[in-house]
């Protein structure tokens, strides 16, 4: 006769000791979770202030403080374009009234990538100052599009879209009136016409640009 198997259970202690282990487990896998988001939260908030402290020192470089009364970094509005990101807009204003608009403009056909500018516009539609805020050009060549490295991109100040005429807001190269950088013809190719392009949607968005109501917590740099 064949003999009976007999299941042999685990004694209540071992069973007490397994669940324990396990409650223990999944506590020290909540609390990893737990340290883990905090850190993200307060890595991802060190980041927007660091970007939100480097936008305003930029918009400092070419709005004059002269020009204003307000809070540019809190009067910030984001446009939602077809087809694209949305782009962040800061507006000065004296006395209540707009007097200026710094508009972030894209241009995505740089030598090494996309570079991305601020252009500062006064209410008349002149040129206050272009500023780049980020790129991947060529370290000694294409990174002379920033104010540090030369003064090239100052040469866009007191321009207007009148001021040469719209078609000649071109390289000299291609029947315009700027000059490119040396060695950087596609990186000063595109930061021209990137230029041109936030001062036409300026003069054709003006007055919604400045009637938007802000949206202050994204532009708000902490003190």
């Amino acid at each position: 006769m064949a003999q009976q198997e007999t299941e042999i259970s685990p004694p209540p202690s071992a069973r007490r000791a397994g669940w324990r282990a396990v409650i223990s487990l999944a506590g020290f896998a909540a609390l990893v979770g737990l340290v883990v988001g905090i850190a993200w939260d307060a890595t991802r908030e060190r980041i927007t202030d660091n970007e939100a402290r480097r936008v305003l020192a930029t918009l400092t470089t070419i709005l004059p403080s002269t020009l204003y009364d307000n809070e540019p970094h809190l009067d910030v509005i984001a446009l939602d374009l077809p087809g694209d990101e949305p782009r962040q807009i800061w507006r000065a204003r004296r006395h209540g009234e707009p007097v200026a608009a710094v508009l972030t403009s894209l241009a995505p056909d740089g030598y090494a990538g996309q570079i991305r500018l601020l252009v500062a516009i006064a209410i008349d539609g002149k040129l206050l100052g272009v500023r780049v805020a980020s790129h991947s050009e060529t370290p000694g060549i294409g990174d002379a599009i920033e104010a540090r490295k030369s003064a090239w991109i100052g040469n866009f100040a007191g321009h207007s879209l009148t001021d040469p005429a719209e078609s000649r807001w071109r390289l000299r190269k291609d029947g315009g009136d700027f000059d490119a950088i040396s060695g950087a013809t596609i990186s000063s190719r595109a930061v021209v016409a990137a230029t041109r392009r936030a001062m036409q949607y300026f003069g054709l968005h003006r007055e919604q640009i400045f009637a938007a109501p802000a949206t202050a917590a994204e532009g708000k740099a902490r003190q």
